[in-house]
């Protein structure tokens, strides 16, 4: 069953475009390590299940390894600032933008830049969710009207999400 799972995987990925799982997974800002072994594509001809059905096994143990060898390789305030950035969305619903703020300012968590953008490079999370319990405590406790809402969760001086996030919140509002 493992085997049929990683072929589809693998499969999809170089259906996609992708020469690696890693390149599906990884955010656009976050660079590739560089690696001295070489990437290797399939000649033209071979269909993708069976370049996937030649290659899993050994991709997954690279894939596996990897992750372990590079975490050791991140910073201990990188680290911080991800943990801090996880909170900070978890408990008080923030948009990625007013995180980097908080974990930068040197009023709030003082990170350097770098442990800030790698925080938020690596952070999940669903950010409409945010906006819409933003957008509900809004209207909750302030009365507020759905435009002053969109207009306080798109603000640079208020929560900073996205417009797309900011009319999720207001569009499922109740």
């Amino acid at each position: 069953m493992k085997k049929v799972l990683i072929t589809g995987a693998m499969a999809a990925l170089l259906l996609s475009g992708c020469t690696s799982e890693n390149d599906a997974l990884k955010p656009a800002s976050v660079s590739a390590p560089t690696s001295s072994t070489p990437v290797t594509k399939a000649p033209e001809s071979t269909t993708a299940p069976e370049v996937a059905k030649e290659s899993a096994t050994p991709e997954v143990a690279k894939e596996t390894e990897a992750p372990k060898a590079t975490e050791k390789s991140i910073p201990r305030e990188h680290k911080a600032a991800l943990k801090m950035a996880e909170s900070y969305a978890e408990s008080m619903h923030m948009s990625k933008a007013g995180i980097y703020d908080q974990l930068t300012s040197e009023y709030g968590e003082n990170f350097p830049k770098e442990a800030a953008q790698y925080a938020i490079d690596n952070i999940t999370f669903d950010w409409k969710e945010n906006a819409l319990k933003m957008a509900k405590s809004y209207a909750e406790s302030m009365n507020m009207s759905d435009a002053d809402i969109y207009d306080q969760l798109i603000s640079e001086y208020g929560e900073k999400f996205t417009k797309e996030e900011a009319q999720y919140a207001i569009d499922h509002l109740e």
